[in-house]
């Protein structure tokens, strides 16, 4: 199942026009990983990236996008529940922000340089108190990043031309085949709703955040009256 992962995040960073390398060819099975053996992918952006990277969220391909280069770690955990206490347990996700990664992933990529920490993973808790906790800790542990599955998933969805043969690529192919029968109808819905949720999300964070700050400005008003 790990090269069915990878292989769906390897297509969703090719359909954004990454240029993407797999530095590991190999299965690690018998012996821990080492810190350099955690990157599964590492992505650069020919048209570049901004000068700063966009605040960690569950990123799309409008933050990708703004992303030059990244070292990325990929987690298919699609049958079990994720929670902040997964962090804890699962530690070695956050070696991807070591040191010694990022100096062999900068020397294959020619130069030092900003290089986005990024990781993929199936869900985040739907509790939003347990979301932010876990956005949190990862920003901790050194990730700069979060792509999901479902979302990239959505956008090949809506990348694939079902009048193209991609022969070359299974996925594709088969997301194309799928297509064609009209079974991701529903699935396109979920992708525009998704969008219009994230939009009022940050609608709805932008009037929590000035509503907290005419507060704390009330606040000092009155402070400064006794």
């Amino acid at each position: 199942m790990a090269s069915v992962n990878e292989n769906i995040v390897r297509e969703y960073f090719e359909a954004l026009g990454f240029l993407v390398n797999q530095p590991r060819k190999y299965q690690v099975m018998s012996r821990a990983k080492q810190a350099e053996e955690e990157v599964d992918l590492i992505v650069v952006n020919p048209r570049g990236g901004a000068a700063e990277l966009p605040p960690l969220e569950v990123w799309g391909a409008a933050e990708m996008r703004q992303v030059a280069r990244a070292v990325v770690g990929i987690r298919g955990w699609h049958s079990e529940r994720f929670s902040p206490a997964k962090l804890e347990v699962e530690k070695d996700l956050f070696r991807l922000a070591d040191s010694l990664v990022l100096k062999k992933a900068e020397r294959q990529l020619g130069g030092a340089g900003p290089v986005a920490k990024i990781i993929c993973l199936p869900e985040l808790p739907a509790s939003r108190t347990l979301r932010r906790k876990s956005l949190e800790r990862l920003q901790a542990g050194g990730i700069d990043g979060v792509l999901l599955f479902r979302p990239m998933l959505l956008e090949l969805i809506q990348h694939v031309d079902a009048q193209k043969n991609y022969e070359r690529s299974d996925l594709l192919q088969t997301l194309r085949i799928l297509k064609a029968h009209d079974l991701f109808k529903s699935a396109q819905l979920d992708l525009f709703r998704m969008r219009k949720k994230r939009k009022e999300v940050h609608r709805q964070d932008a009037k929590d955040a000035k509503s907290e700050k005419e507060e704390q400005h009330a606040s000092t008003g009155k402070t400064g009256t006794d």
